[in-house]
């Protein structure tokens, strides 16, 4: 097998276990408060990205003062503020429409370049929104779609994807350039202190039964932690380019699992949305010149 095949693989594992975030999602808020949810996420992850770190002997990096405030709103928007509008979403949305939804991230991640950072739009990204926008319409702005959805949980999802894309763009504010894996433990620290602090506000009780605190422990280890390794190990081996187009993958993961795991039954809307959801992904990666090889 050589190192490009390989590539693909260990991305597609990775999109996969993001794929299934939705379904631990779905899961635990079933038992648990979304901010005590995000809490114990990170009570997990957070130790185990420092066992990776002594693992490999990455140290952690001095940052200066003009990161912090980046750092800190990058935890709140893309650690917190995701998990915690993801899980309130799934209180009403299905997991079929929310990872069509989140399938978006892409597409709302360009469009964000565009509105925030002034990129110039092409004719491709224009074509990319209007036939991910016609994808996420058809199971978004309805009642009572597969599994329950509202537009109330749709709309939450969205400002779930929002959250990510914003944290994708803070990225490039950065003046240091961070190890991935110090970046991630740093940033995990950050969130379950930050949730920690919110949950003591939280309102409602929160039952910690197995099967919301395995879907917890999975969530931290599996995607979180595993999806990290595997999708830089992937990364190093494959184009910007390859590498984007595989996270089509994460719909399509979410779609089968919500089938296998929650016995959700997907209609022609989901099956419809997540067609313009890939073709809008494979306009937005044909927008980028193709790297030369030697």
């Amino acid at each position: 097998m050589n190192e490009r095949t390989r590539g693909y693989l260990y991305l597609t594992g990775a999109m996969a276990l993001v794929g299934s975030t939705v379904v631990a999602s779905k899961l635990s808020i079933a038992a648990i408060q979304p901010m005590t949810a995000t809490a114990i996420r990170f009570a997990i992850a957070t130790p185990l990205f420092l066992l990776l770190m002594w693992i490999s002997g990455t140290r952690f990096p001095r940052i200066g003062a003009e990161d912090l405030p980046v750092l800190l709103t990058q935890c709140l928007a893309g650690s917190v503020g995701y998990t915690v509008l993801l899980m309130y979403g799934l209180r009403y949305a299905s997991a079929s429409d929310a990872g069509l939804i989140i399938g978006m991230l892409p597409v709302v991640s360009a469009l964000c370049a565009v509105v925030l950072l002034k990129e110039r739009p092409d004719a491709r990204l224009v074509m990319a929104v209007l036939v991910a926008g016609a994808g996420v319409a058809l199971i978004a702005l309805r009642n009572g779609g597969s599994g329950g959805s509202s537009i109330a949980g749709n709309l939450l999802v969205g400002g779930a994807v929002l959250c990510e894309a914003l944290f994708l763009l803070l990225q490039r504010r950065l003046r240091k350039d961070i190890e991935p894996l110090a970046l991630s433990t740093i940033l995990s620290g950050t969130a379950l202190l930050s949730s920690a602090v919110l949950a003591l506000g939280e309102t409602g009780a929160s039952r910690f039964e197995p099967q919301a605190l395995q879907a917890l422990a999975y969530y931290a280890a599996g995607p979180t932690v595993v999806g990290f390794v595997l999708w830089y190990a992937g990364a190093r081996r494959v184009s910007g380019t390859e590498a984007a187009v595989l996270t089509a993958i994460a719909p399509a993961s979410t779609l089968v699992l919500a089938m296998l795991v929650l016995g959700e039954q997907p209609g022609w809307r989901e099956g419809a949305g997540l067609a313009c959801v890939l073709a809008a992904m494979g306009l937005l990666m044909a927008r980028a010149p193709q790297p030369r090889r030697s």
